[in-house]
């Protein structure tokens, strides 16, 4: 069992890592009742084992159908109604049971209900374990812009076993190895070299070495939302490949892909960026993307518009008075975030990687 601790403003918190870690939970005290944001299917498969470990007595389940479409305004009032429905107050605690929408959703709802609630992140795939589930982030989508609505909110706690991503499909998986590959990038050749050393290994049910990959990987998001918690200035490191990666989410209506895979696509081409831009050696950008192109396949691009593409990169909300503060690698371990990157450019870049001229 690994421990990790998060600095917040509103309070410190762990996060609990290894097999058994949902017995954490039955340290916090003092709630009045406890509820459960997860998905029929996960509750199905998990949800005995969770009422048992966590030891919070009568658990009582809220459930909300898969994908991205429950990361929405209605369906936050919809959760919050069914809370009041079921007697929840000020006092209630509310453990979000699942991925990156269960994990945004339940935080967005805790941190508005009542003018706030307790929270736990109980992450239940590759990519919420060792990314979204931790910085206190929550979030809906308004109108096809993703997180455009949302809060900081730290949980109380954060509580991921490997065990539970042997029931991830092979594809929901290789969409959180993409993230973990993007702190790695972000933290150094040692972190990057265990990876790429040990890609083979990194399956669904290998609980003893995805344990090592979560923390190692979690613990490069706990160093950076710890110094910079609301992202004033070192947390937009974070969004690396993200502004690609959520152009392409918004251009295919997010039913083309997993967030990892646009994620991964992005990583391709802000590196392609770096290396036309002069920042980046080519023979560690190759490296990189060999090392993206290692997790595995990835769905289609080339039938993608550009202009329809490129023409959603200074909606991303991150985005200051039009202008992108692009997150650029310049070697393995250290990065740029510049908005000096010429139109030309990005869009040279966005089309070599689209279209194969780059060989990934």
């Amino acid at each position: 069992m690994r421990r990790l601790l998060v600095k917040s403003s509103a309070g410190d918190y762990r996060m609990i890592v290894g097999r058994g870690a949902w017995q954490a939970l039955r340290r916090l005290r003092g709630y009045t009742s406890s509820f459960v944001l997860t998905e029929a299917s996960l509750w199905e498969r998990w949800g005995r084992r969770f009422a048992r470990e966590s030891g919070r007595g009568r658990v009582q389940p809220i459930l909300v159908p898969s994908g991205e479409t429950s990361k929405s305004l209605a369906r936050a009032g919809n959760v919050a109604a069914e809370l009041l429905e079921r007697g929840a107050d000020r006092r209630s605690l509310l453990v979000a049971l699942g991925g990156g929408v269960v994990g945004d959703l339940g935080g967005f709802v805790a941190s508005t209900y009542m003018r706030g609630i307790d929270y736990v992140q109980a992450p239940t795939t590759v990519l919420a374990q060792v990314d979204s589930a931790l910085g206190g982030k929550t979030a809906v989508n308004i109108r096809g812009m993703k997180n455009l609505l949302g809060t900081f909110c730290a949980p109380r706690l954060v509580v991921s076993d490997p065990a539970v991503l042997a029931s991830l499909s092979p594809r929901a998986f290789q969409s959180g190895l993409y993230e973990a590959v993007k702190h790695a990038i972000l933290s150094g050749p040692g972190l990057f070299g265990w990876i790429e050393n040990r890609i083979p290994g990194l399956k669904p049910g290998h609980t003893k070495i995805l344990e090592t990959l979560v923390a190692r990987a979690a613990q490069v998001k706990v160093d950076v939302v710890s110094r910079d918690e609301k992202e004033a200035g070192l947390r937009r490191i974070l969004n690396l490949g993200h502004t690609y990666g959520h152009a392409l989410e918004e251009a295919t209506g997010y039913r083309r892909f997993l967030h990892g895979e646009a994620v991964a696509w992005g990583m391709l081409m802000v590196t392609r960026l770096a290396e036309l831009a002069n920042l980046l050696d080519p023979a560690v950008g190759k490296r990189i993307a060999s090392l993206v192109s290692a997790v595995g396949p990835l769905p289609r691009i080339r039938d993608l518009g550009e202009d329809k593409v490129l023409g959603l990169l200074p909606r991303d909300k991150k985005a200051v008075g039009g202008r992108i503060h692009w997150v650029l690698p310049e070697g393995i371990g250290k990065v740029r975030v510049t908005p000096d990157v010429p139109q030309a450019a990005v869009a040279q870049a966005f089309r070599e990687i689209q279209r194969g001229v780059v060989n990934v």
